[in-house]
Parts: structure tokens; sequence; C-alpha cells
């Protein structure tokens, strides 16, 4: 064979097995990207990365976790300043049971910044999901002595604003913090702290 011949087959055999390899990649990444979980599935476990900037004090926030709603509120001076009021009407006030916050959020406020409370807007007597009671005071629905809450109207379990329980209602436990952590003053991730994703 010639030396022309040689040199348009080796040229022949390039270009096919780029084609090759090009048509390859095309074929494969359908089926690599169908192994990526889908955002239903990041949903239900990743953690979950939140703007709190714009939250004005003395807003709610609700986003999901897990398939769960996650509470972000930012309280007030008047909403902390209210919450030693009250540790004598709760069944936990200083948050002793482990498994119901991190070690990080084990405090007066159950959460790294006093302002910012996060926890998991699930009752715990029955899992359903309590009203948002802010407000202090008669406004409120629950009396003149209402420091701000939630109100669980399935069986009348009530939670301060640090989620914490109060006596006497079927409730067991006061409302879990979930493990999160800040990336900034105005960014945070649920479900994830300095240990890792939980």
């Amino acid at each position: 064979m010639s030396e022309d011949g040689v040199n348009q087959r080796r040229r022949l055999l390039l270009v096919t097995t780029g084609l090759g390899l090009v048509g390859t990649a095309f074929a494969a990444t359908p089926f690599v990207l169908s192994m990526t979980p889908s955002a239903r599935a990041k949903a239900a476990g990743a953690p979950v990365e939140v703007d709190i900037s714009k939250i004005e004090p003395g807003q709610l926030l609700t986003i999901e976790w897990r398939g769960k709603p996650v509470w972000i509120v930012r309280r007030t001076p008047e909403m902390l300043k209210a919450l030693p009021t009250i540790d004598a009407k709760l069944a936990d006030p200083k948050s002793e049971v482990k498994d119901q916050q991190p070690d990080y959020a084990q405090n007066a406020t159950r959460s790294i910044k006093p302002e910012i409370m996060i926890v998991v807007g699930i009752c715990t007597h029955l899992g359903c999901s309590p009203d948002k009671r802010l407000e202090a005071g008669a406004v409120s629905g629950l009396g003149a002595d209402w420091t701000g809450g939630f109100f669980c109207p399935c069986h009348g379990s009530l939670f301060d604003l640090a989620g914490r329980v109060y006596k006497n209602v079927p409730a067991p436990t006061n409302l879990p913090v979930p493990p999160h952590k800040y990336l900034t003053d105005g960014r945070i991730v649920i479900g994830e702290d300095q240990k890792g994703a939980a």
C-alpha cells in the first residue's frame, strides 16, 4: 500500500474514533444524569440553603426540609425579653431532652443567634401543624397573658417562641430544632451543621 493510502487510512481511523467517542458521550450523558438525585429526592433529605436576609423582625418564613415544614422566625427584642418570663409554665424550659435540639441550640433561646428561631413545625403529640400565634396578648385569641408562640388546634398543645412546650398539654416534648449552620449572616443551611449533613 502506498504512503498516501496509509495516511488516509489513519485519518479515517482517527475521525471515526473521534465520532465514536462523541457519540458515546452523548449516549452516556442521560444515563449518568439519571443516577444523580432528582429535585424531589434532594428535597426529601438533602440540606436546604435558605436566604433569611429579608425576614423582617416578627416575621415567620416556612421552608420544607425532609418533607416537613421548618419555621424560621426573626424574633423581636420584645419576643426575646418575654422568653424567660414564662419558664414556670413550660414542661422543659431548659431544653434538657437532648434529642430535641443539637448541643449548640441547648440554651435559653434554643438557637445559635438569639434573634433567629429555627424549629420543625410539627406538633410532637400526633404530628399536626400548629397555628402561628406570634402576636402577644388577647389579639392572639389565647388570652391577655399569651407572650406569643404556636397553638396546635388538634388537641390544644401550646409552644412558646423558642418552640418549648407548655406544661399540662398533650405534646410531650419541645418542637425539634433541626441541625443548621450559618453560611453568612443572611444565609443558613438546614439539615447540615459543622459536623456535616444530618
